[in-house]
């Protein structure tokens, strides 16, 4: 179980401190690409498709990869790169119905010609696109000093075949999408990565990845079934569990008392809201049908209140946000008797806070990247019944408690709720049952790991639980943590480039073991 909070002696000063799981760190010598990926065996879902014989450069285009021109931002030049990737990398890799990946080439200004080692960014999520850079500055200002910087939007998000409401529409039925979604987890993720490493990278070497949150996720996949493609790893917020079946249950039970703590937090620094948030609840489970309708056509009701905890509660200034989006949460009484109503306002960003209508990735296949072997059978659903209540809406207005809101989970119910989801209900309640997940990761590999790997594990972390994310580390050989409460899981976005610095200090010397 997670600490619910971390002891004074530890948050003053801020906690701070580096450690080791020592055996190996020591990088892998390079070596001719001959596969690209593990042969299959009864360990690993991946299957091995063999290299291009040829080495591509990076102004190359090819019949399954074509390379745009570059063109400029402030301080930053991009190229963009289509890949045309099998949908399946088990099947026949010209059998296998193909999708584009989409990569966008991030270098200085003048640094186009100079040869550079690559760092792949790993986007969080599941179901998100990488950032669209509009200027040189945090991380990638940081990256771009030593490294030729490469966003890949994962499979389904952004430019890679983008999964939408309207797109998956495409498909005949629930049983159609939900069988076309299983290539979009984290191995397939891994399997496009090293297509596209072997047609960039000269000499199809290894390179940097740096994975925040989800995208850490599938670094552990990469270390665990690709380690030859990898360099050194850099992991921010994204250590995973790694437990066989589905490890979601185990996940819910630890951050639940984080959630709770978070809440906790919120009301302490915004105690008027206790009142605002309870009149609002109050307000909607009155409501005609137990909610008040939003701009999209789907329905806003006490639970579907508490979901903006999700952004609200884990990140830097997310108190902040979720508090001023309260203070426009009612229309003014322009004509005196009218009825009080929520407002347009407040509806409008209730609905763009979540994403769900452009990403609806995310909600569909949230708790499978838990799942080896096992189905989750909507797992934050039935553990939040074990909290006594704590996370009923309409029974803490009527005992007059705040009412909390939850965290990173998803309900089944958001499936009725979410507009633009509706549709997509059927599936959804087919992937939760889905038993036959392959394995994300091989802990036989990792115990025995020899890529260089470095992590920031933020101790309040709301989404990826402190003591799970430890657990994880010490099954990883080599790994050096940086464990702090300086930043929330949004740490890498919020501290410029502070800790893509720390991270790298840690493994090229600069911050030597102590």
């Amino acid at each position: 179980m997670v600490f619910s909070h971390a002891p004074p002696s530890l948050i003053k000063p801020i906690l701070h401190f580096t450690s080791s799981f020592a055996l190996s760190s020591r990088a892998i010598p390079p070596h001719p690409v001959t596969k690209i990926l593990l042969s299959h065996s009864r360990r690993t879902s991946l299957r091995t498709y063999a290299a291009m014989p040829e080495t591509f450069s990076a102004a190359d285009s090819t019949s399954d990869h074509v390379a745009g021109t570059w063109y400029s931002v402030p301080d930053l030049r991009f190229r963009d790169h289509r890949f045309t990737v099998p949908l399946d990398y088990s099947n026949d890799r010209n059998a296998s119905p193909k999708i584009s990946v989409f990569a966008r080439e991030v270098v200085s200004v003048g640094k186009e010609e100079q040869l550079l080692p690559y760092l792949l960014y790993l986007q969080g999520g599941p179901g998100f696109e990488c950032p669209r850079p509009t200027e040189a500055s945090g991380w990638i200002h940081k990256a771009c000093e030593e490294f030729r910087v490469i966003l890949m939007d994962q499979r389904g998000t952004g430019l890679s075949t983008p999964l939408t409401p309207s797109s998956m529409s495409q498909l005949d039925s629930a049983k159609d999408i939900a069988e076309y979604l299983k290539y979009f987890r984290a191995d397939n993720i891994v399997n496009d990565a090293e297509f596209i490493r072997v047609r960039l990278v000269p000499e199809a070497g290894p390179w940097t990845v740096l994975g925040q949150s989800y995208g850490g996720f599938c670094s552990v996949t990469y270390l665990s079934f690709a380690p030859q493609g990898l360099k050194q790893v850099l992991l921010t917020g994204g250590t995973p569990p790694l437990g066989n079946g589905c490890t979601a249950e185990s996940v819910y039970r630890a951050c639940y008392p984080q959630v709770i703590h978070q809440n906790e937090k919120y009301y302490k620094r915004f105690p008027q809201d206790v009142e605002i948030v309870g009149e609002v609840v109050k307000h909607l489970a009155e409501s005609e049908g137990g909610g008040v309708i939003l701009p999209s056509g789907g329905l806003l009701t006490p639970k579907g209140l508490q979901t903006l905890g999700l952004s609200g509660l884990g990140s830097s200034s997310g108190f902040e946000r979720l508090h001023y989006m309260f203070e426009r949460v009612w229309d003014p009484a322009i004509v005196p008797g009218s009825r009080k109503q929520i407002s347009y306002h407040f509806l409008n960003a209730f609905e763009n806070w979540l994403d769900f209508d452009t990403n609806p990735l995310y909600a569909l296949m949230h708790e499978s990247i838990y799942c080896q072997g096992d189905s989750s059978r909507w797992a934050a659903h039935r553990i939040r019944t074990e909290y006594d209540g704590k996370f009923d809406a309409i029974r803490a207005v009527k005992e007059g408690r705040p009412v909390f809101f939850t965290g990173e989970m998803v309900f089944p119910w958001m499936f009725e709720e979410v507009h633009a989801l509706r549709k997509l209900k059927d599936a959804a309640h087919l992937l939760a049952e889905k038993k036959d997940w392959p394995p994300l990761y091989d802990i036989a590999v990792l115990n025995n790991n020899k890529v260089p790997v470095a992590a920031a594990v933020y101790y309040e972390d709301m989404y990826v639980n402190f003591k799970l994310a430890t657990e994880t580390a010490s099954q990883i050989a080599g790994i050096r943590l940086w464990i702090t409460n300086e930043y929330m899981h949004s740490g890498l976005r919020d501290g410029g480039g502070q800790v893509l610095d720390h991270l790298l200090g840690m493994l090229n010397g600069r911050k030597p073991l102590f």
